[in-house]
């Protein structure tokens, strides 16, 4: 099994390269995806987040408020220690067992936007960072995504920089370009991730 950690800033285009890895058969665990689950209604995850954060961060459904918990954690890196510390363990606990589940000759790709911040690289046998410039971040936040420049910068500046991103790579996709100049890097990609799981 080649263990390969994804990464890479907000509005880099890390999901559009783990969808294709994906389609090339690579067995994909995303943080994020997780993240979300353990705090769906009726988990201990939400439970502990109510406790921490008060029951303002959630709908009238009794969802996790998203925009609401992301506005109160992005401006105060405290609250969003406070909330990376609940929830990176049950992440954490879940990825290594659907990574378990995965075949002997898998290539399991990890998409973890925050491998770098969190000191993760170690953790895999090889670190791939989805690069793009900081300007093409903002335009993707803004004109795809709807944030306000603002909310923007402010999610930017609460991850890693891009020279930190880059000092943990092993491998570098820029992304810098159109989804047409992506296809033959993740392409490439894969052939070099085959070639090394099947080397063990």
């Amino acid at each position: 099994m080649l263990k390969v950690g994804l990464t890479g800033g907000i509005g880099a285009g890390k999901s559009e390269v783990s969808r294709m890895l994906t389609g090339y058969g690579a067995v994909l665990v995303d943080a994020d995806r997780i993240a979300r689950e353990v705090v769906e209604p009726g988990t201990p995850g939400l439970a502990a987040v109510v406790e921490e954060f008060g029951t303002g961060i959630l709908t009238p459904e009794g969802t996790l408020d998203r925009p609401k918990l992301g506005s109160v954690v992005f401006a105060d890196r405290e609250r969003l220690a406070a909330l990376n510390a609940i929830v990176h363990p049950l992440v954490g606990a879940r990825s290594a067992a659907l990574e378990r589940a995965a075949g002997p000759d898998s290539v399991v790709v990890h998409d973890v936007p925050l491998l770098t911040e969190n000191g993760l690289a170690p953790l895999y046998d090889l670190v791939v960072v989805v690069d793009a410039a900081p300007e093409t971040q903002l335009d993707r936040l803004v004109r795809l995504r709807g944030m306000t420049e603002q909310e923007a910068r402010a999610r930017m500046a609460a991850q890693a920089t891009r020279e930190q991103r880059r000092a943990v790579a092993d491998l570098i996709i820029d992304n810098d370009g159109p989804v047409e100049a992506l296809e033959p890097q993740v392409r490439a990609l894969w052939s070099e991730l085959e070639r090394r799981a099947a080397a063990g």
